[in-house]
């Protein structure tokens, strides 16, 4: 069976909405005048404009000149994507210490993906020496806000011991909420500590039913545990064409070497069960999800 307890790792972009998205070279020359006059919604919006290549060619330099302004104002927004910029080393020099300077004073805004950001940077001890207090402290601060990322991490957190004393049923209850809004890799967590008796009693019913929830978003460790499940009949009634199916699909996903061995051997064992034309619908049912998935999953 696949476990995993790990942190969503990296640092997501800002995500930017233009205020006042500029259509002609005319609109970006009047957008321009009142940037440069110190109107701070201009001046959002110019950086926006610059940093996306909405309307004239993307900038980043531009962006992050005119993102600064907005900063030195004090909005949050303008603030936490001046950060990203500084992470990524986008049209500025990349400065990790940059970067958490405008990530905190956009996070003590409450700007939520900006306390997320500065949670990952102490997590990871990037710009900062690593702190997991303070990565806690503000992962916190984001998933009371409803980010499902830094629900996921807390409940990492709270799971491992790292920055606050482990308590396994803290760590279920941001799992649950994070898995209520769709993260797949709670979900998976969620079902696994159903599975095992971990902060809740054990249930296999329910870890089937969060197993499954990741396991239709593609999640590898979920498809090999799920076809574990029905293999087994624990939690479900016992199916082989099923734990064929999701065993199939783990067997070609994201999994390290000892459990993609594991996921083909079982899967193997499954078809053993299977008469030839059981066996045949089960590759074609998969032959169909893996096309589905592909066609949904856009190009890198």
């Amino acid at each position: 069976m696949s476990k995993i307890f790990e942190c969503v790792a990296g640092v997501l972009l800002v995500g930017v909405t233009c205020a006042a998205t500029a259509q002609t070279a005319q609109d970006v020359a009047a957008l321009k005048a009142k940037a440069e006059s110190g109107d701070a919604k201009a001046q959002y919006s110019l950086g926006f404009i610059y940093e996306s290549g909405a309307s004239v060619p993307k900038d980043y330099a531009q962006a992050a000149t005119w993102f600064r302004k907005c900063a030195d104002q004090g909005s949050g927004v303008a603030q936490a994507v001046l950060g990203y910029l500084y992470e990524k080393g986008l049209g500025v020099t990349q400065n990790d210490s940059q970067a958490m300077q405008w990530y905190r004073k956009a996070a003590e805004q409450g700007d939520v993906t900006a306390q997320f950001n500065l949670a990952v940077m102490y997590d990871h001890g990037q710009g900062v020496p690593q702190d997991f207090a303070q990565a806690v402290f503000w992962y916190r601060k984001a998933a009371e806000q409803g980010y499902a990322e830094a629900q996921f991490n807390l409940g990492v957190f709270y799971s491992n011991g790292q920055g606050v004393p482990q308590d396994l049923a803290q760590a279920v209850f941001w799992w649950r909420k994070a898995a209520e809004h769709g993260e797949a890799i709670a979900q998976f967590n969620l079902g696994l500590a159903y599975d095992k008796g971990q902060g809740v009693p054990q249930d296999y019913p329910q870890a089937a039913q969060w197993y499954r929830k990741a396991a239709e978003q593609g999640d590898a460790p979920a498809q090999l545990n799920l076809g574990a499940l029905y293999a087994r009949g624990t939690g479900l009634p016992q199916d082989y064409a099923e734990a064929y199916f999701w065993l199939d699909l783990a067997a070609v996903g994201k999994l390290d070497a000892a459990n993609t061995e594991s996921a083909a051997q079982n899967r193997d064992r499954a078809a053993s069960y299977l008469t030839p034309a059981d066996l045949s619908r089960a590759q074609e049912r998969a032959r169909k999800w893996f096309e589905d998935h592909a066609a949904k999953t856009p190009a890198q």
